[in-house]
């Protein structure tokens, strides 16, 4: 990723992460930004993904695929939003809070990856580098480029990104999906 943020923007970005992540699970108000005091590619639009841990174990993950707001009212959203709307686990509580760790994505804009068929595609995936997100019709689904240390196998990573979406493991071998790639530039508590 071209254009990386400086260890003073990644410190600033987190900071403020963390501070909606506790305000919005005590149920405060986030406190006013300064938009003068952001650096102009924090003021700039962005889009991130939140990620919060808990001892290496996913306990919230939420965000934006496409910038639309600036990068630093982005990442605060997805803090709050990925503490109590991650539908695939209750609200964070706030005897929690000391054990979440948070950590930041930004991604690029993504773009369309064009492919042949299914062995065309899984030839030009790129584990570890690229987030994939599927699209059908409506539905869609994503990967950030960390998934892949998980799920390393391109034939696995894209079956269970088919599930994530709603369909069936398969899909992406019997239907030519939309497909989209990016990258990340990620940083952590």
């Amino acid at each position: 990723m071209a254009d990386r943020l400086t260890p003073a923007e990644k410190r600033t970005l987190l900071d403020l992460a963390r501070t909606a992540l506790e305000a919005a699970v005590r149920g405060q108000p986030l406190p006013p930004l300064d938009p003068a005091a952001l650096t102009p590619r924090l003021r700039a639009e962005g889009a991130s993904f939140i990620t919060l841990t808990v001892h290496g174990d996913l306990r919230g993950c939420i965000g934006a695929l496409e910038p639309y707001q600036p990068l630093a009212d982005d990442v605060r959203e997805h803090a709050a939003a990925a503490a109590l709307e991650d539908y695939r686990f209750p609200p964070v509580r706030p005897d929690e809070l000391a054990e979440i760790a948070i950590e930041v994505s930004r991604l690029t804009v993504p773009a369309p990856l064009d492919y042949a068929g299914p062995d065309d595609l899984l030839t030009k995936l790129r584990p570890g580098v690229d987030g994939v997100i599927l699209r059908d019709g409506p539905r869609r689904a994503t990967f950030l480029p960390q998934v892949w240390e998980k799920i390393p196998g391109k034939a696995e990573f894209l079956a269970n990104l088919c599930q994530k979406m709603g369909a069936a493991p398969d899909t992406w071998r019997s239907k030519h999906l939309e497909a989209l790639v990016y990258q990340v530039e990620e940083f952590h508590e």
